[in-house]
């Protein structure tokens, strides 16, 4: 890091001074969420004693320009599209010594694709409610000169838990402001929903629309339309494969439907169907196409299963890579004390940055970001030990008998020779990694269905290829480095 941005990082997020959060909320110790950048806790005002999200954006985890405008950018357009109701309100801004609080609308609803796993219950005509509201916002933010380029199931929570409760958008993180014509060359978002053209290095508002179509396949076949066992085999599904209208459940789904989707995953964005042309589209529109029959619950179990497959499996190889034998992990506990410049136990970005510019790996800052956030598991800003030989042990290591029992032993803390929910929970909790409904991964790996899973199950999930979670800043999927193997083409997330 630069003597100049070190001298500098005193200055302000807002360009205006603010009082200090605690003197308008209580901020809990209850966590919401957790991203790149921000932890969200439950804040409670002081005077109305109404409930509020508060996410909170600590200015060491700011470490360029660009993140501080990013930052700047998000309160304006969360500002810009607060009177929208399927935008969560913004309550107001703050600004301390420490970080950067925005208090927002708490929603307490859930996620999309939870609260409808959970229903049990879905069909077309569901959907296509669903998508009247989601590109809706996408309409509203392109006429307010507004590109989301994150839209995904986890940015859409519902605002209670009542049946009719309405679904708002809550993260603007990577959104921006753009005018017509403009294209941006940044490689943003989360790559299951990311249009090619972002792949490209040339994009702009159709990249919305490729992201809801996104959605919208993945409500009604439960599975997205691009996956692969690690993030540049997403990329190359979305720049080169067809979508799949043949498998299980497509011939039962409308021809209107399917007719809505491809024209929403055009793969050029100028033939590409606009947002305020989707609101028109006859699925859309009229009740009367989208059918209301019960979709096949095949759907919902897959959905449940996508919805959290990736982060028990990070945990599990966070397990075994804590405990490979000094032979296994070779030099690699070398290189991590050298990019470890203050011996501090954890490596910065800078740091890693660093440390890949002094064994001649040239990558642009923002490819060093996304190595970063794809070994960052617990999102807290830094890359700790395990986290290391997470992101650079190679995958044959992870599947050798020892290591497998060692993990299974790890989440079976009372010796059954059952890992139970309860223990799954508390590992997850023990990873920051909060609450994943965990229940229908569960039934998914339990093949007898006792509720439990034994340890030849666990075996059969750790050795079988899923696709993985990935979000991402910026990634050129055509670098590799050797420091982190664990990330290249070939091994599974």
């Amino acid at each position: 890091m630069s003597k100049d941005w070190s001298a500098s990082k005193c200055k302000n997020v807002l360009p205006h001074e603010t009082p200090d959060v605690n003197e308008d909320y209580i901020v809990g110790q209850k966590v919401l969420g957790k991203g790149r950048l921000a932890t969200t806790y439950v804040c409670t005002h002081k005077e109305t004693r109404k409930t509020y999200a508060c996410k909170t954006i600590p200015k060491t985890k700011l470490l360029c320009q660009e993140e501080y405008d990013d930052v700047w950018r998000e309160v304006q357009i969360l500002h810009h599209l607060s009177e929208h109701p399927n935008v969560a309100r913004i309550q107001g801004s703050y600004e301390d010594k420490f970080a950067v609080h925005l208090v927002m609308e708490l929603c307490r609803g859930g996620e999309l694709f939870y609260r409808i796993t959970q229903k049990g219950y879905f069909s077309e005509r569901e959907a296509a409610k669903l998508m009247k509201t989601i590109v809706g916002v996408v309409e509203v933010c392109h006429a307010h000169g507004v590109i989301h380029r994150d839209l995904k199931p986890e940015n859409f929570l519902f605002d209670t838990l009542a049946t009719d409760a309405t679904l708002k958008v809550i993260d603007f993180g990577f959104s921006v402001f753009f005018k017509p014509g403009q294209t941006f060359s940044d490689i943003v978002g989360t790559c299951y929903y990311m249009a090619p053209e972002v792949l490209g290095r040339q994009s702009g508002p159709e990249v919305d629309v490729w992201s809801a179509g996104v959605i919208l396949y993945t409500l009604l076949r439960g599975l997205p339309p691009f996956w692969a066992k690690s993030e540049s085999g997403v990329f190359k599904q979305i720049l080169h494969a067809e979508v799949d209208f043949a498998s299980h459940p497509w011939p039962s789904i409308s021809g209107s439907a399917k007719d809505l989707i491809k024209q929403m995953l055009d793969k050029d964005p100028k033939k590409r169907i606009s947002a305020h042309e989707v609101l028109c589209h006859p699925w859309i529109v009229d009740d009367s196409v989208a059918p209301d029959k019960p979709l096949d619950p095949a759907v919902l179990t897959r959905l449940k299963h996508f919805s959290t497959m990736n982060k028990l499996k990070k945990m599990a190889i966070r397990v075994i890579v804590e405990r490979l034998s000094e032979e296994e992990i070779g030099g690699l506990k070398e290189i991590f004390k050298m990019i470890d410049e203050d011996n501090s136990g954890t490596i910065t970005f800078q740091e890693l940055k660093d440390g890949l510019k002094s064994v001649g790996c040239d990558l642009m800052e923002s490819e060093i970001r996304s190595l970063m956030d794809a070994a960052d598991i617990d999102n807290n800003g830094t890359i700790d030990y395990g986290e290391f030989l997470a992101a650079t042990m190679h995958l044959n290591k992870m599947e050798r008998e020892e290591n497998l029992v060692a993990a299974f032993s790890y989440f079976d803390k009372d010796g059954s020779g059952y890992i139970t929910i309860d223990e799954l929970q508390q590992a997850c909790k023990d990873f920051g990694l909060g609450e994943l409904h965990l229940d229908e991964m569960i039934k998914e790996i339990d093949q007898d269905d006792d509720g439990r899973i034994n340890y030849g199950e666990f075996q059969t999930m750790m050795r079988r290829g899923e696709p993985g979670g990935c979000r991402s800043k910026v990634m050129n999927s055509n670098h590799k480095t050797s420091l982190f193997p664990g990330l290249g083409v070939n091994d599974s997330s």
